[in-house]
C-alpha cells in the first residue's frame, strides 16, 4: 500500500540522517537527539533549541544529532527512529509533539523524551513548560505605553495553547498601562511562510498597528521586514534576542533561554538523576525573561521602565497572573508621560 511504503522509506531516511548528523566525541557514551518542526535558521524558537543541543555537546561532551520533521507523520517516525537507535534523550521541540512522544515512549521505555512547551508528564515523557506570557506581559506594558495609535498587532504561526497564553500576556500587559489599547492578531497556520508573515503585518499596519509582537518562528522574518519598511512602526522579539533583525526598530525581546534549559536536562541525564516530571520556567528562573533593547532606551520614559520592573517583581511574587483575564498593575505611576516613539 502506498502510504505504508512512504512511511517505511521516510523511516529509513531518518535512520540514515540520524547516523550522518550524529557528531559525538569518541569518549561519549550518551546520545541526545533533537527534532524540530521547522528550520533552525529561524532566529527564534528552533534556532534556540539547536543552540541548546550544541551546548549539550560542548559543555557535557555528549553525542548529539538533529533532524527536522514538519508533519505529524514525520514527527512520529523521527521519534521512533531515535528511540530504535537507543538514544538516551530526545528533545521533541514543540507542544505538537506531546501525543506522539507518549505513544512512542510506551514502546521504548529506556529513552527519555522531553517535549518543550509540553503539557504533562507520562511514562518517560517530561514537558518543559515556558511561561513566556510573563515576559510578553512586560513587553506589552512597554508597547502600551509607547503606542501613538493605540493599536497593537500580533502575528502568530499556529494558535497553540502556549502561543495563545503568550498573546494573552501581551494584551493584558498593554491594557494594564493603557486601557484604550486595541489589539489585532492574525494567525498564519504556518511557522515557515515569511511572505505571509510580511503580508499579515502590512495588513495590520494599514489598520493602524504601530507596535508589534509575534510568535511565528521563521514566518516572523517577514514581520520584521514589514516593520523595517514602515516608518514609525516598532516590534518586540519573541523567544530570542531578535534586535538584529530590524535594527533601530526592536524595542525589547521576550526571551526563552533554551540553551540554559536544555543544559539543565542534559546534566540530569548525564548524572543519572533524570526523572520524568513537569519542569516549569518563568521570570524567577531566569530562563524566561524580558530584555529591553538598550539601543532604544531613549524611547522609553523612566516612569514606564520603573513600572515594568515593579510588575516583574509582582509576577515573581504571584500577585500578577499575566495570562489571566483581566489583569491590572496596581498603583502604577499616575504621571506616566508617554514618550511616543519617533
Amino acid at each position: 500500500m502506498p502510504p505504508l511504503r512512504l512511511n517505511w522509506r521516510y523511516g529509513v531516511l531518518l535512520l540514515l540522517l540520524i547516523g550522518c548528523h550524529a557528531s559525538p566525541p569518541k569518549s561519549a557514551t550518551l546520545r541526545v537527539g533533537l527534532i524540530t518542526p521547522g528550520s533552525v535558521a529561524d532566529a527564534a524558537w528552533n534556532s534556540g533549541a539547536y543552540a541548546g543541543l550544541q551546548a549539550i555537546r560542548d559543555s557535557l561532551g555528549l553525542a548529539v544529532s538533529h533532524v527536522e520533521a514538519r508533519t505529524p507523520a514525520e514527527q512520529d517516525e523521527a521519534l521512533r527512529a531515535y528511540a530504535a537507535q537507543g538514544y538516551d534523550l530526545v528533545f521533541a521541540h514543540g507542544f505538537e509533539f506531546q501525543g506522539a512522544a507518549e505513544r512512542v515512549s510506551a514502546e521504548y521505555p529506556k529513552t527519555a523524551f522531553v517535549v518543550t512547551s509540553g503539557s504533562r508528564a507520562r511514562n518517560n515523557v517530561a514537558p518543559l513548560i515556558f511561561r513566556l506570557e510573563e515576559a510578553s506581559y512586560l513587553a506589552g506594558m512597554v508597547a502600551g505605553g509607547l503606542t501613538r495609535t493605540n493599536v497593537l498587532g500580533f502575528v502568530g504561526g499556529v494558535e497553540l495553547p502556549p502561543i495563545k497564553a503568550a498573546y494573552d500576556g501581551w494584551v493584558n500587559g498593554a491594557k494594564a498601562v493603557n486601557p484604550k489599547v486595541k489589539t489585532r492578531d492574525i494567525y498564519l497556520n504556518s511557522f515557515d511562510d515569511a511572505a505571509a508573515g510580511r503580508e499579515a503585518a502590512l495588513a495590520l499596519i494599514r489598520v493602524g498597528a504601530d507596535m508589534f509582537h509575534h510568535n511565528a518562528d521563521a514566518a516572523a522574518l517577514g514581520v520584521f521586514q514589514a516593520v523595517k519598511e514602515s516608518p514609525g512602526v516598532y516590534i518586540f522579539g519573541a523567544n530570542a534576542d531578535q534586535s538584529a533583525l530590524a535594527p533601530g526598530r526592536v524595542v525589547g525581546n521576550a526571551i526563552i533561554d533554551l540553551p540554559r534549559a536544555f543544559l539543565l536536562v542534559g546534566e540530569e541525564v548525564k548524572a543519572g538523576t533524570f526523572r520524568p516530571k513537569v519542569e516549569s520556567f518563568g521570570l524567577e528562573s531566569g530562563v524566561v525573561r524580558y530584555e529591553p533593547n538598550h539601543a532604544l532606551d531613549s524611547l522609553v520614559p523612566p516612569a514606564l521602565t520603573a513600572w515594568v520592573r515593579a510588575a516583574a517583581d509582582s509576577i515573581v511574587a504571584g500577585t500578577i497572573h499575566p495570562a489571566a483575564q483581566p489583569t491590572r498593575v496596581s498603583r502604577g505611576p499616575t504621571n506616566l508621560a508617554v514618550h511616543a516613539a519617533q
